[in-house]
């Protein structure tokens, strides 16, 4: 029987990493481990594996199916706060422009102008469409009369999971659906 898993290069088979809870170590970025370390990390008994690929690799002495999911055996405690990223501002503010709402061209914009005194933190940054960004210049919200639809705020990495849910990867393994959750219909 065919199995598409079968012919995939093993590059293309990375392991999805979960916590000693069985969560995701992080969805934003997904935590995926490359399948070489995956194999290290098994061999060096510092996680369990929870599913596998069909596709195997092979030693003179050992055949491996590749793993697909893994657990870590001792738990690691995320951080509270995610790091301040162009990416992970887009996703704090739902890749949509916080003037007008639309998902084109995104840039970021101090909301206090960085020539005013305005710093480059969570509370004062905003993601902006181009042309809105280009329309505010210089000024505040209020001086260009562009009022914010959300006040900017310093994200939990829970508040980031939970908008991330709306936007999943492109591609997901079919082991990977039972560890994550997002608000879609996923496809394989």
């Amino acid at each position: 029987m065919y199995h598409p898993d079968l012919i995939r290069h093993p590059d293309s088979c990375p392991a999805l990493v979960l916590n000693a809870d069985y969560t995701p170590l992080s969805y934003y970025p997904l935590s995926v481990w490359p399948w070489q370390t995956a194999i290290k990390a098994v061999f060096l008994d510092r996680v369990d594996i929870v599913s596998h690929y069909e596709r195997e690799i092979r030693s003179p002495s050992a055949r491996l199916k590749l793993p697909s999911v893994i657990a870590l055996k001792h738990y690691v405690k995320p951080s509270q706060f995610p790091a301040f990223t162009r990416f992970n501002l887009f996703l704090r503010d739902k890749f949509a422009c916080q003037y007008c709402g639309s998902p084109k061209d995104l840039t970021f914009d101090h909301v206090i102008p960085r020539a005013q005194g305005g710093r480059t933190t969570w509370e004062n940054v905003a993601t902006a469409c181009a042309p809105c960004n280009l329309k505010k210049g210089g000024r505040t919200p209020k001086q260009a009369a562009m009022p914010l639809m959300i006040q900017p705020i310093r994200p939990t990495n829970w508040h980031l999971q939970e908008h991330g849910r709306r936007f999943p990867p492109n591609h997901l393994h079919e082991t990977w659906h039972d560890w994550l959750y997002w608000d879609v219909e996923l496809e394989a």
